[in-house]
């Protein structure tokens, strides 16, 4: 089987050397072995998304002299491929519309004398209009009334019987617990569709080997797992890899205003040089 990668980045910011880091491994990884690396963007989230910034990701990889192969996928022109994946899993039973706002949501976990907290430690969603009717769900969808899309963990976890694992490289085996996530959201009242569904979905589509991604992604590999499983996906072997950090140990991070490859490109620095500060030295 040819060894398939990827590079998902999402058009919200311009890329700095953390990115340089993961686009570069996953690229040499194919490339050593002469398999495939492909470009996708993630822009599903139209508030925070920009075609500028996408034009700035290829325009950065191609200055630190990545290619990849086939065109790129664009998240945001697949969106019917998202949505009949919904409605395969909504005609299941295994997704229900969730009309709680954030704010209410809070309340009601405020109010429970403890409740548990998922990967990310944020309290997990309380099952509020999981313990709707059936009627009462139509009828609401019927009015228009703005909902989310979430996975109800319970009925999904009962659909695929026996224990989940994955492959992650260097560890082997490991086992999935995607419980810790509660009825996650698949889709948001403000996007087509999640990341999760998204990325389990188009890995398979594009039929990537091996992601190779993060260690802040790790816990997400049980969510996703479960997805793959529900649908009857091939499970992609994983590579998750630790992250850049600056002087005072922060990872790199677009909301902290790290460096970004344009500013070092405007600055002089060379590709090579680039890549060698991104702890990926030719």
């Amino acid at each position: 089987m040819t060894l398939t990668t990827r590079f998902a980045p999402s058009p919200t910011g311009l890329l700095h050397l953390g990115h340089a880091y993961a686009a570069l491994t996953g690229w040499r990884r194919a490339r050593a072995v002469g398999g495939r690396f492909l470009l996708r963007i993630e822009d599903i989230d139209a508030t925070r998304c920009r075609p500028a910034f996408t034009q700035a990701i290829l325009d950065d990889l191609g200055w630190l002299g990545l290619d990849w192969d086939g065109p790129v996928r664009v998240q945001s022109r697949h969106l019917a491929e998202y949505r009949a994946v919904l409605d395969g899993l909504a005609g299941r039973g295994l997704v229900y519309p969730c009309f709680c706002t954030r704010s209410a949501i809070l309340r009601e976990v405020e109010r429970a004398a403890s409740a548990p907290h998922g990967p990310d430690g944020a309290p997990l969603y309380p099952g509020t209009c999981r313990r709707l009717s059936a009627d009462e769900r139509a009828a609401r969808v019927a009015a228009g009334e703005a909902h989310a899309l979430r996975l109800d963990m319970a009925k999904a976890l009962a659909a695929v019987p026996g224990g989940l694992t994955f492959e992650e490289e260097g560890e082997g085996v490991l086992p999935c617990d995607p419980a810790r996530f509660g009825d996650a959201v698949l889709a948001r009242k403000d996007a087509p569709a999640s990341y999760h569904l998204c990325v389990t979905h188009d890995d398979v589509v594009q039929g990537v080997t091996l992601v190779t991604r993060g260690v802040d992604l790790q816990p997400a590999t049980h969510l996703h797992r479960l997805l793959q499983a529900l649908l009857d996906w091939p499970a992609p072997r994983y590579a998750h890899h630790a992250l850049l950090t600056d002087a005072a140990g922060r990872r790199l991070a677009k909301r902290d205003r790290a460096a970004t490859l344009r500013d070092l490109r405007a600055a002089g620095v060379t590709p090579a040089e680039a890549r060698a500060r991104a702890g990926m030295a030719d």
